[in-house]
């Protein structure tokens, strides 16, 4: 018994050296060779593991992918997929979007810019994205376009997908990357959902400065404020991992149990389906951990965990590609890359071999900002220590009590009862034939017989709503919604499919 205490201590000591940085330094000096080359390592791992996590994005929800299923990867799959899948690229185009402002109207470009870049787009977008660009074509601008009563996805995981230039462009200074995501991030998120791109950026930054993976996780954590749900999350699973350092199946049946209640998208209520950043966030930290700097290893955890199989072992392949530099990922990984550097992605005018030297000016710029500096050969960084961002919390209070079937055709008008403190109504406008030009259903929205405002419905994909209509933080009690729509067309539907109903507390 005393030789087994004995031996369980002596483990933890060991574990806690070595995986103990003291502290961050105060400066660190690099090459500009080594500084871009970590930089192009960012890029590319992000490319990579979006390629390799795509076949399973989203087809392995509420359970994670057998370790007996092979997972696809083969010379010249990179172009190819790049090339006659370039939609699967929203990790890197949405990234790019904003990259672009930047390099077109500075450093200081306002939020305004950035908004209506990625609003006017041409590609198309899902979830807190696309609820944002709605918001910002109607009118309601940033940061009110993310803000969670304007916008049910704010908890979604979009902003932690497209936070990677902030890091990237704030080599050593995770506060600047917070500042830039403070501003960009809530143009389409709030919360959590905006705490998945802090900590992402943060992670980015810090992985110039440390090879200690277990390290930069902790101090990018200090980042997000203690009493969120995000930070205890990542903090149960950085607990998990001490405890079942050899089994991430087990630490992944412990998010399971814990975090794997989605309250907020409305795909995700009542289903298996989770897109909340703070679970896929998990997986990209367990990827992170469970890889331990195995770059092959990381990206097969991000992506068998499951859920939003593409996007987190993108963001775990870009930090540790980040952490190692382009030269260190493994060839097997970077089999095809030289092909696929040089093709734009769809939507933009940028390539991979672009934004490389895009990131690595943008980031001797926020070096000199930020009191480095830069001389021919080096850069000395001023580190920062990371800080804790705001406060803030969408959707508290909140708990889902229902799921009603209400499969309608909204012709003039229709009307339903539910009892708690809010709803949100699904359904869809669409096109009859495809040939038909675009068209915007007008509509009013009435709770309790007092009209609550205006709403519009196009039909075209690209500037749909989401959500049909939605309220939060009504009374609770009985409630009435009525939808009252004005130029019904024939060419044209508007089509409900369920509402979902919320209150204070669960139904027993």
């Amino acid at each position: 018994m005393k030789k087994n205490i004995f031996l369980t201590t002596f483990l933890l000591l060991l574990f806690t050296f070595l995986h103990a940085q003291t502290n961050l330094p105060k400066t660190i000096t690099l090459s500009k060779e080594k500084l871009k080359d970590k930089i192009m390592g960012g890029w590319a791992g992000q490319t990579i593991g979006v390629t390799f996590g795509g076949p399973y994005e989203f087809r392995f929800d509420g359970s994670f992918i057998q370790d007996y299923q092979p997972l696809l990867w083969y010379d010249g799959y990179l172009k190819k997929t790049m090339i006659n899948n370039p939609g699967l690229y929203d990790d890197l185009y949405m990234d790019l979007t904003f990259v672009d402002v930047f390099e077109k109207y500075g450093m200081d470009a306002p939020v305004d810019s950035f908004a209506n870049a990625f609003a006017h787009a041409g590609y198309m977008l899902w979830h807190a994205n696309q609820s944002a660009r709605y918001n910002i074509l109607n009118g309601t601008k940033a940061p009110q376009s993310g803000y969670w009563e304007n916008n049910p996805h704010a908890d979604d995981i979009d902003y932690q997908i497209e936070s990677d230039y902030a890091g990237l462009m704030s080599p050593g200074m995770p506060n600047t990357a917070s500042a830039i995501s403070d501003k960009i991030g809530h143009i389409m998120n709030y919360g959590d959902g905006w705490y998945g791109g802090v900590f992402i950026g943060a992670l980015y930054s810090l992985a110039f400065v440390s090879d200690d993976i277990h390290y930069i996780i902790d101090e990018a954590l200090k980042t997000i404020p203690a009493n969120t749900t995000y930070r205890q999350c990542i903090t149960d699973v950085i607990s998990w991992y001490k405890k079942y350092p050899k089994d991430w199946h087990q630490t992944w049946f412990e998010l399971q149990k814990k975090w794997s209640s989605e309250i907020a998208c409305p795909d995700g209520v009542f289903a298996p389906f989770d897109i909340d950043a703070k679970l896929n966030s998990a997986y990209v930290v367990m990827g992170l951990l469970y890889g331990n700097k195995d770059f092959s290893k990381t990206l097969e955890v991000a992506t068998r965990a499951g859920q939003d199989a593409d996007c987190n072992p993108s963001s775990a392949g870009g930090i540790l590609g980040a952490m190692l530099g382009y030269q260190n990922i493994p060839a097997y990984w970077k089999m095809g890359l030289k092909e696929a550097e040089d093709i734009d992605f769809k939507y933009t005018t940028i390539s991979l071999r672009k934004v490389y030297d895009i990131s690595f000016k943008h980031a001797l710029e926020n070096i000199k900002r930020n009191k480095g500096v830069v001389s021919s050969d080096n850069v000395t960084i001023n580190v920062q220590t990371p800080q804790q961002v705001k406060f803030e919390q969408g959707f508290v209070g909140l708990v889902p009590v229902d799921k009603k079937e209400f499969d309608h055709i909204i012709d003039k008008e229709i009307s339903f009862d539910f009892e708690g403190t809010g709803f949100v109504l699904r359904g869809e406008a669409i096109k009859k034939n495809a040939s038909y030009a675009d068209y915007i259903f007008d509509a009013e929205v009435y709770i309790d017989n007092q009209k609550t405002g205006n709403i519009k419905w196009p039909v075209n994909f690209t500037t749909r709503i989401n959500d049909l209509c939605w309220k939060y933080n009504l009374p609770k009690g009985k409630h009435t919604v009525t939808i009252k729509v004005f130029n019904p067309d024939s060419k044209y539907e508007a089509h409900s499919f369920d509402y979902i109903v919320y209150s204070n507390k669960a139904v027993k």
